[in-house]
């Protein structure tokens, strides 16, 4: 299940008061300026992201110009690592493996750009509040409070630099109001000058002996797998529908995509034969939830960070629209 993880991965209880007095218009309007802060400005900073017992410490450094946006991304703990953006192409230096992967960004948000551009249909499966004034980093933020609807979704509170509209800090909360996970910036410069000499890897990478792996996709987001949604979940449209090959296995694996412009939920189809021992069930992976079973003769297996019944719906659900 792993190399399946790997894969996914390239509120009815909040803490803090809610105004109940400022009206969802103004939260919107929020909402917007975060996105666009985003992807328009420049600025670098050390952020921490926390999941479990896990914490990953990375630097960011993002600019914007008349070519698109660039960014850096760089591993502070763990194994060393680099992700340098510049608009959707995506390639990241993994000198533990001695590799380069580039990829394109369909799916993957990197923080603080972790909204959708268009935020209107957020409001058709989240209540959004705005909440009190706190500080983080040094900044002033205005927290924001996305409450879902329904039980298909978690909770999501934001806090924004006061003045630009950066996305300072991010959490995601369970039924319960516990926290799952949370990016937060602990050192922030907004604004100024970038030099973009440092969007370049590291001298010393350059003598390694790179392979670049850009072969996992086999067909772009136009390709019909045949397989379906028979019973669509509120709120969750696809965005990705491909086949792409995978560590160890000899067919390429059909990769479906759903979201509702802040959950993503992957699912993942092959062909059960050449499978000792096909996952069936439940399970969890860190901040995920997996599940598994099988169709005919395939395995489907399902994962997000939603809930259970996210999961457990979309998995119970699929389809080959062909057989």
């Amino acid at each position: 299940m792993r190399y399946l993880v790997c894969a996914f991965v390239f509120l009815t209880v909040v803490a803090g008061n809610v105004q109940a007095d400022i009206s969802q218009p103004d939260a919107l309007a929020l909402l917007k300026k975060i996105e666009a802060a985003a992807r328009e400005l420049n600025y670098s900073g050390i952020f921490v992201y926390q999941y479990g017992n896990q914490v990953e410490t990375s630097k960011i450094t993002h600019y914007s110009d008349a070519t698109g946006e660039h960014e850096k991304l760089e591993a502070l703990n763990g194994p060393a690592r680099e992700t340098i953006r510049n608009n959707d192409e995506v390639i990241c230096y993994l000198p533990e493996s001695n590799s380069v992967k580039v990829e394109k960004r369909n799916t993957r948000k990197f923080f603080p750009a972790l909204l959708p551009k268009d935020i209107s249909k957020l409001s058709a499966n989240y209540t959004i509040k705005l909440g009190d004034v706190e500080r983080v980093a040094g900044y002033d933020c205005q927290s924001l409070i996305l409450e879902p609807k329904d039980n298909l979704r978690y909770a999501h509170k934001f806090w924004a630099d006061n003045v630009t509209g950066l996305l300072l800090k991010a959490t995601l909360l369970n039924a319960n109001g516990e926290v799952i996970d949370q990016f937060a910036f602990t050192q922030l410069t907004i604004g100024g000058l970038i030099d973009k000499s440092q969007f370049k890897p590291k001298p010393a990478w350059k003598t390694l002996a790179w392979k670049t792996d850009d072969s996992t996709i086999v067909d772009g987001n136009t390709h019909d797998t045949g397989w379906v949604i028979n019973e669509p979940l509120p709120g969750f449209s696809k965005i990705v529908e491909l086949k792409r090959l995978m560590p160890g296995k000899k067919s390429p694996v059909s990769h479906l995509v759903y979201s509702d412009g802040l959950s993503t939920v992957s699912v993942f189809i092959e062909p059960l034969a050449g499978m000792p021992h096909p996952m069936q069930g439940l399970a969890s992976q860190g901040v995920l939830n997996v599940y598994a079973r099988s169709l005919a003769d395939f395995q489907i297996t399902v994962i997000g960070e939603v809930p259970v019944a996210t999961v457990k719906k979309i998995g119970n659900s699929m389809t080959n629209k062909h057989k």
